[in-house]
């Protein structure tokens, strides 16, 4: 265990509560050390710490408009890798037609989050039928295939060299937020059973980011059963109950749906505004320090961000402070409607993220000035 310098104080017109009891006109910032888990500090500002008039440099924030990548490979290793580093791989893949071969992932566990459209995915374990706002948590060695019912657009992000787990919910127990008896595994059904046969398959097997090609005179995918503790598994956003405290505005990482060694993925879901008339009811103003942060926009209204609309991603590298637009910020402690409604996926990363060619060919330029005082 990392034992910090620690010792909480208290200087000049403070509040003693983070995220509420601001002093008078002021606008709270925290720093804090492993993504909100260790000691932090929270300033109150004057001036908004995102009031910038200029911002020049590799840590300005950076917005992608996934929306407008149109390649529609029928395998997820010819889609294009929007953001990567060593310990994940993120790509953005439409799929409009049934894939012709399995797709197998040597280097680590992958998740599919279904963006649009809905199909019927066949792997080792079986028959799942997937669709919009579905996560699809994929074991390391799967084979597998999509049958779209319609295009789709998936958001696929690997755990490179490592393996998804579910977040310790401690206090809470292991029901909140989500049970996992909401999370569906394969069936050995009968579409899974009518795709069997003597048909010639190829299995194209990614390991240390090259692809190989397997060829088999059957289809592999001819299991009649199986038994273990591994599974691929299914989690829409729906089945998610995000905690909040109508006092206290819960911090970004009290969203955790899923682990990896070097990085977290969270999810934003429709929750309750707090009530208290004292608390923050925007993202509070944060130097994210240990961690890039990418946010994908699923669906809905993206009350803390302008011009932001589904199908975009945005990068906040680490050690730059953000916190909310002009817009939300003038509703900090009023909001006209009693719920947020969007759903996000956020992608925290240990590691800095690099940027992939088909990310910069989309990206909105003027983002860093979205922060810019409106007149």
């Amino acid at each position: 265990m990392k034992r910090y310098l620690n010792f909480p104080l208290v200087k000049g017109e403070s509040s003693r509560q983070a995220h509420a009891d601001l002093p008078e006109g002021t606008y709270e910032r925290e720093m804090s050390k492993e993504g909100f888990f260790g000691p932090a500090a929270f300033f109150y500002h004057r001036n908004p710490p995102t009031g910038w008039t200029d911002f020049d440099g590799p840590l300005a924030p950076r917005a992608f408009d996934l929306t407008q990548i149109n390649e529609a490979p029928n395998s997820l290793w010819s889609a294009p890798v929007v953001l990567h580093n060593k310990a994940t791989e993120i790509r953005l893949w439409r799929l409009a037609e049934a894939m012709p071969s399995l797709d197998r992932n040597g280097d680590g566990d992958q998740i599919l989050f279904v963006h649009r459209g809905a199909g019927d995915f066949f792997c080792d374990f079986g028959h799942l039928a997937i669709g919009q706002g579905d996560y699809v948590v994929i074991p390391r060695g799967t084979m597998w295939r999509i049958a779209p019912a319609e295009p789709m657009q998936i958001l696929a992000i690997e755990a490179t060299n490592s393996s998804y787990t579910l977040p310790d919910k401690g206090l809470l127990g292991p029901h909140a937020i989500f049970d996992p008896a909401v999370m569906d595994t394969p069936e050995i059904d009968d579409a899974f059973r009518a795709q069997q046969g003597d048909i010639e398959t190829r299995v194209a097997v990614k390991k240390r980011g090259a692809v190989s090609w397997m060829t088999f005179p059957f289809n592999p995918l001819d299991a009649v059963g199986w038994h273990g503790e591994l599974s691929v598994a299914r989690l829409n956003v729906r089945d998610i109950r995000p905690i909040m405290s109508h006092r206290y505005h819960v911090p970004p990482s009290a969203h955790t749906t899923f682990l990896a060694d070097r990085f977290v993925i969270c999810t934003f879901a429709p929750r309750p505004f707090e009530t208290d008339p004292k608390a923050l009811k925007v993202p509070f103003f944060h130097n994210n320090d240990d961690y890039d942060e990418v946010l994908f926009y699923h669906d809905g209204d993206f009350f803390s961000r302008d011009n932001i609309h589904p199908g975009m991603m945005t990068l906040h590298p680490t050690g730059f402070t953000h916190g909310p637009h002009p817009k939300a910020l003038g509703r900090m402690f009023e909001q006209p409607k009693p719920m947020t409604d969007e759903y996000a996926v956020m992608i925290d990363t240990r590691d800095p993220l690099e940027i992939g060619e088909a990310a910069s060919a989309v990206e909105w330029t003027g983002y860093k000035d979205s922060w810019k005082s409106k007149s």
